[in-house]
Parts: C-alpha cells; structure tokens; sequence
C-alpha cells in the first residue's frame, strides 16, 4: 500500500514537471516566433536602407565628380562676378543652397550608414535570439522526452504494484476460503474427539463466566478478539483470542485436564499445530499455531504445564497463539475465564 502510494505521488509529480516543461516550451516557441519576425523585418530594412544609402552614394559620388572637374563656386567668385547688389545677393543666396544641399547629402549617408549598421546588430541580435530559442526548444523537448520516459516507468511500476497487491489479495482470500473449511472440520472434529473422552456436560455453577478459574497460557496482547471481525474486507467470526507473542514462547495449560488430542499442521491445516484439553465436566481449552508440541494426546497436565510453543503455523500472519475455551463444545469467549 505504501508502495503504490509513493508511486502515485511520483506518477503526479511527473505529469506537474510535465506540464510545466510544456508551458516552458510554448513559452520558448512564441520567443522564437517573435525572433523571427523581428528579423524578418530587420531583413526588410536593412535591404531598403542599403538601397537609399546606394542611392545617396551615388548623388554624392557625382557631385564630388562636378566638384573635382568644374571646381565649387567660392565667396570670390561670386564678389568678383558681373552684375549690380541684387545678382551678387542671388549669386550669395545659390551658393549657400549648393552647401546646404551637400552638407545634406553627406549628412544622409552618414545616417544611412550609421542605420545600417544598427540593423545589422538588431539582426544579429535576433539570430542570437533564435539560436538561444531553438537550444531550449530542444532541452526542453530532450526534458518532455525524459519525463514521458519516466512516467511510463512509473506508472509500469505502479500496475506492477496493483497487480502484486491484488495477487496478495487474492492470494489472503483463498487462504481465508481454506480456513473457513479448515475451521468447520477442526470445529466439528474438536467436538467428535472431546465427544469421544467421555466428558460430560458441565454442570450448572460449576465454572462461571469471569471467575478467574484459568490462567492466561501466554502473556501478551490481544492481536484479534473473540467473535466478529473483518479482515482486508472478509468477514468472518473468530472462535477464540489470537494472543501476540514471539515465536517459541512456552504455552501453559490453561487449567489442569487430559490432553484431549493434538494435530499437525498436515492435518489441521489453517489452525497449524494445535493442541486440546478436556479440564472435565464439558470444559476445554485449545492453542493453535504452535511451532512444537510438548505433550502427546492421553497425557495429564497440570495448571501451568508447558504443553507447547508458540509459533506461526497454518494460516498466520504473524507468531501468536490462538486460545479457544469450550462449554459443551460450543466455544465462549475465553475473556469470561481468565
């Protein structure tokens, strides 16, 4: 049960990693879907500027041409030449156009030049974004990869686990199927050999319920009581105390009496090895599960006798001793005599 519930905790906490690496992924690929288009239109201006800058090349390549060949008009000429004050102002007026429009000429190419050169770094910059993108789009995917992987795994672990849980419950209940058979046998065959003492009815008074008369056989705690119970989902009704004690611990006669009979584990099945005592009058105890016998069926014994140890035979899910008390053959809960 602890198993398959560490595996269900993992099984979740994969698929959380899961989802996470997949909204990081998203995250990525909307990253490099901006990227791109970002470079897409660094791509796009930085073809059109290199044509105007081709352009304004060319304009100031031919004026500087004119320049070399014809010389620029200076402040002399234009002094010296012919003509009244209005031609000299005109003539002062068109030369100062002549460098206006060079100094903007030069001044375009510069910020042509200086434009391109800032597309190319945004370019750059978008194609670093683009790689750095696509690496984690691949980490990422290499992750989701990891985590499928380890899911599978776990959730193989976790029907393993379901499986073995199911095979041992099954495997519990047909045990329990046994031993509700096993039960009705021994119970009929415990009053067919107690039958067979010759022990007669307990008389009325003779031992009543929570007088104390018998000694507990081992000492320990009560493991299951008397009477109805449920175990992993199967009822059945429980035909004495189970009481708690490592394996080999002595078991003592309950009361004085003749030891009615003993069975193997072959033979009883899933009460293991046990033992019956006829304390006479229709009284009679029993201990099952033992790991040894200690008395042989005809023997007498006292109150306090070892006639036995305790161990985990037949159907037992851990080392105790199974105490049954008898009137008449019908068992009672052994609580009442202790």
């Amino acid at each position: 049960a602890r198993q398959i519930e560490r595996l269900r905790g993992e099984v979740v906490t994969i698929r959380e990693q899961e989802v996470a690496t997949r909204a990081r992924l998203a995250a990525t690929q909307g990253k490099l879907a901006q990227a791109s288009d970002e470079l897409e239109v660094a791509r796009d201006h930085l073809a059109r500027t290199r044509a105007h800058l081709r352009v304004a090349l060319a304009a100031l390549r031919e004026r500087l041409i004119a320049i070399y060949e014809q010389g620029s008009p200076g402040m002399i000429d234009v002094l010296v030449g012919e003509g009244d004050l209005e031609d000299i102002e005109a003539r002062t007026e068109l030369l100062d156009r002549i460098h206006q429009a060079d100094e903007a000429t030069a001044q375009r190419v510069r910020s042509l030049r200086d434009s391109v050169a800032l597309t190319v770094e945004r370019r750059a910059a978008a194609k670093g974004e683009i790689e750095a993108a696509r690496n984690s789009i691949a980490r990422e995917g290499e992750s989701l990869v990891a985590a499928r992987g380890e899911l599978q795994a776990r959730q193989g672990e976790l029907v393993d686990a379901r499986g073995a849980k199911e095979g041992a419950l099954a495997k519990v209940r047909h045990h329990e199927t046994e031993l509700d058979g096993d039960v009705e046998g021994i119970q009929a065959k415990i009053a067919e050999e107690l039958a067979a003492t010759g022990s007669m009815p307990l008389p009325p008074g003779a031992i009543k319920a929570g007088s104390g008369s018998m000694i507990w056989p081992v000492d320990g705690p009560i493991a299951s009581g008397f009477g109805p119970r449920t175990i992993e989902g199967h009822y059945e009704y429980h035909p004495g105390i189970d009481i708690a004690v490592p394996e080999g611990t002595p078991i003592r006669a309950a009361l004085a009496g003749t030891v009615a009979w003993t069975q193997s584990e072959a033979e009883s099945g899933g009460y293991g090895n046990f033992t019956c005592i006829d304390h006479g009058g229709g009284l009679s105890t029993c201990y099952a599960h033992q790991s040894a016998f200690a008395v042989n069926p005809g023997q007498s014994v006292q109150q306090g006798e070892v006639i036995g140890y305790s161990g985990c035979t037949g159907y037992c899910l851990g080392p105790h001793v199974h105490f049954e008390v008898r009137i008449n053959g019908e068992v009672t809960d052994p609580l009442g005599y202790l």
